[in-house]
């Protein structure tokens, strides 16, 4: 396991190394894309984009640029917005990034245990009236969108029912730190975990049925049931040990995404100023550092979920552990 793992993390830090290059070659060296002329300003004279290139290095060879920039990200971390002056971007990442964090963190624990309800339990009746109840609630989760869900998570929550007993807790559109109150936070974030979760639960549910049943079709379950095995320890010792390998490749791929700025929607609906946030507001200015920023820190945070998924099959699936 030692040995696979090491390669896995040296393979981590080449991906990233080539992702910075090509996020770096796209933002700075596409033809078309000056970013002199997108600090200067519009109408700005050839005298003022010199100095601009000059005073912020754009006018040196693209390796010395390459390795400016990394510098300024990774190491003084002093890499300042294009768009408001002297607004560090790495520190206003790592300020968004707990909101992320938390949002991610809860949802996923939601559409995990769900998931794994209702694809357990719609494999363990497959063919029945709850079956097909699950399977169609599932593609019904799947197929609302995550923008329009919270838009009436919010008209009901926010507006409608908010004076019910029903909603009344529900605190206005925005985020508390969980250090500055526990409790406001988890009721802040609450709905906006429920309508992020939704779509995965049904998603996952589905994908998770599907692999139970085909495992269910293996020899070393038929082998399971002449040992005499119950029906509960077949499914959760042997058909769903073998079934997770599917949901945590994909849990890690979308969690990944989601904590790197995927739940972008979600905090624009919620008002929760998170990475996806930070990003949205960086795309409408073309603010070329932080897009940059958080680009690095979403594939940064995809890779690691991918690492983490490889090392898990090993535990998962002895024949992958086996193979390596």
């Amino acid at each position: 396991m030692l040995l696979p793992t090491l390669r896995r993390l040296a393979e981590m830090i080449f991906v990233m190394l080539g992702i910075s290059i090509v996020v770096f070659l796209i933002f700075f060296a596409t033809p078309g894309s000056d970013p002199a002329a997108r600090i200067a300003g519009r109408n700005a004279t050839p005298e003022t984009l010199a100095q601009v290139r000059h005073s912020f290095g754009l006018d040196q060879p693209l390796p010395i640029q390459y390795l400016k920039v990394m510098e300024k990200l990774f190491i003084s971390r002093d890499l300042t917005s294009f768009v408001n002056r002297g607004q560090k971007v790495i520190p206003a990442v790592i300020e968004a990034t707990p909101v992320t964090l938390s949002l991610v963190l809860g949802a996923a624990i939601i559409w995990v245990i769900f998931g794994i309800w209702v694809g357990v339990t719609a494999a363990a009746t497959r063919g029945t009236v709850i079956d097909r109840g699950l399977m169609l609630l599932g593609l019904v989760g799947v197929s609302m969108p995550v923008f329009w869900v919270g838009s009436v998570a919010n008209l009901i929550t926010q507006s409608r029912f908010h004076d019910t007993w029903l909603f009344h807790w529900v605190p206005g559109l925005g985020y508390t730190p969980l250090t500055q109150n526990p409790w406001l936070w988890f009721k802040s974030l609450v709905i906006p975990w429920v309508v992020l979760a939704i779509l995965y639960i049904g998603l996952y549910g589905r994908v998770l049925r599907a692999n139970l049943v085909e495992a269910y079709q293996e020899d070393f379950i038929r082998t399971a049931r002449a040992k005499g095995l119950s029906e509960s320890r077949i499914m959760f010792r042997h058909a769903l040990r073998t079934s997770l390998i599917t949901f945590v490749s994909m849990f890690g791929l979308d969690f990944g995404a989601l904590v790197g700025g995927g739940a972008l929607l979600t905090e624009v609906v919620f008002d929760l100023p998170g990475v996806g946030r930070l990003t949205y507001e960086a795309l409408q200015n073309l603010d070329l550092p932080f897009i940059m920023a958080t680009v690095m820190y979403s594939s940064f945070f995809v890779v690691v979920a991918n690492a983490i998924v490889d090392i898990a099959y090993a535990w998962l699936d002895p024949r992958v552990r086996d193979a390596r």
